[in-house]
């Protein structure tokens, strides 16, 4: 599965979208915190067209927070099944429209109706007939690549869940023609934002109970749980006794977003907050949207540029010894871990008790992939305990990639060649990848360190 957007170079100023999610997230709610953060809602015409919804925004307040809220309904009269999920959010926003836009206030659950494990009411449809509803949509090729991944998530999460294939995929409730403008929708907003990077902070579950077409399951739902597995973001429980994250939510964020621990230092040009239906006594109930820039002088991977260029990022280096780990088990740590979310896996030989061999094995990891890559280090190795050690944070380059052409007797070939920058963008090192390389030099019979040398040449003098 791909995302929308690319990291882009580290000593450039990025426009971010950034979301709190410590009141979780479901469809209706990034909708709205999408157009209160500055997205226009003419965006979403097409999909009133293609789908006959319309879109209904309003201005409301959770617990005094001003907020946007988005339903999706049917029929051209928007009179008929009303789709809106189990959160709010708000904010005001500034954008003049043609749609329906009240005013409301903190006093009622407008529908107390989740997507519940992709399990409720509405057509039900396959995985396939979703996908070739949002490909008749014509829309621009990043929303189709980013709505569609949405939906992929969804449907092996579905699959999981219930131990069937992705083609075998039913979708009832976030099959309904309701469900689809909340996926596309989103993506046409974002895409109306166009932010070279999407965060979120930790996205909370919220706790206790919720009631299924299978049966009472514990919050979060299991589709959550699956989706979640797959996201660059951490999820929390709580902060109240109720389903605060949905399937489609869940994999929106999981499509669109990195995880960071807080929001990133930047300079604030628009926010927003999307509401949701319910309301908490103490809590509003509300996603928050704030777009601005990130300049890579401030802050870099959510810390800092160090004198010498460098970029500050925080890791967690987790250890542990093993005396019994074959040498296939330590060969295949590294592509294991990297799965997992580590950044670099080392195995250092060395004596353990009663003088007998083992390996020491250090992995570098973010902090939030740091359980998960505990969990897969215990599992692949067998492994009784692993160690956290007092490193905070390791001081990065920039790492691009260039693509050298090299000509050898008339023929042309491509290696993909590193390139280190410090965060002001100034180039220290160049490094040929080396499995390019091999393959060329198998084919010309030249040395691969002659290839290297040529495909590191063709580089700098390009970049010079």
């Amino acid at each position: 599965m791909t995302t929308l957007f690319a990291a882009p170079r580290l000593h450039e100023s990025m426009h971010t979208l950034a979301f709190d999610g410590r009141m979780g997230a479901s469809g209706d709610m990034l909708l709205g915190a999408l157009v209160a953060a500055g997205a226009d809602p003419a965006v979403l015409a097409p999909v009133e067209d293609a789908l006959d919804v319309t879109y209904d925004v309003r201005d409301v307040t959770r617990n005094g927070i001003a907020a946007t809220k988005v339903t999706v309904r049917h029929g051209e009269g928007g009179d008929d099944h009303t789709h809106e999920h189990a959160t709010g959010h708000g904010h005001p926003h500034e954008h003049t429209h043609d749609h329906t836009h009240t005013h409301d206030h903190d006093h009622t659950h407008d529908h107390d109706h989740t997507e519940h494990d992709a399990e409720g009411h509405g057509p039900n449809r396959t995985y396939a007939e979703v996908v070739d509803v949002v490909e008749s949509l014509d829309l621009p090729e990043g929303v189709e690549e980013a709505a569609l991944g949405a939906f992929e998530r969804l449907g092996r999460a579905e699959a999981a869940v219930h131990g069937t294939d992705l083609t075998e995929t039913h979708f009832h409730e976030v099959g309904a023609d309701d469900a689809i403008a909340d996926v596309v929708g989103v993506a046409l907003l974002v895409d109306d934002i166009d932010p070279d990077r999407v965060v979120t902070t930790p996205v909370a579950a919220g706790d206790g109970e919720v009631a299924m077409a299978h049966g009472t399951y514990p919050v979060p739902a299991p589709a959550v749980v699956e989706i979640a597995a797959d996201a660059a973001w951490s999820l929390r429980g709580g902060p109240v006794e109720s389903e605060l994250l949905t399937p489609t939510g869940a994999a929106l964020l999981a499509q669109f977003a990195e995880g960071v621990a807080s929001t990133p230092a930047l300079r604030v040009e628009r926010s927003g907050y999307g509401a949701g239906s319910k309301s908490f006594p103490e809590r509003p109930n509300v996603l928050r949207a704030v777009v601005g820039e990130v300049s890579r002088a401030e802050t870099a991977s959510e810390d800092a540029v160090g004198a010498s260029g460098l970029v500050r990022d925080d890791v967690v280096v987790l250890e542990t010894n093993l005396d019994d780990a074959s040498p296939e088990i330590l060969g295949g740590l590294q592509e294991s871990l990297a799965d997992a979310g580590a950044r670099d896996v080392a195995v250092v030989p060395l004596t353990m008790k009663k003088s007998r061999p083992g390996h020491l094995v250090k992995v570098v990891t973010k902090p939030d992939d740091a359980d998960r890559v505990a969990r897969r280090l215990a599992e692949e190795t067998g492994t009784l305990g692993i160690r956290e050690t007092g490193a905070s944070h390791r001081w990065i380059a920039e790492r691009d990639f260039e693509t050298a052409t090299l000509d050898v007797d008339g023929a042309s070939y491509e290696v993909s060649v590193k390139v280190a920058r410090t965060a002001d963008g100034d180039v220290y090192d160049y490094s040929a990848e080396y499995d390019d390389a091999h393959a060329v030099a198998r084919e010309t019979d030249l040395p691969v360190r002659e290839v290297m040398r040529r495909a590191v040449e063709s580089v700098r003098a390009r970049e010079a």
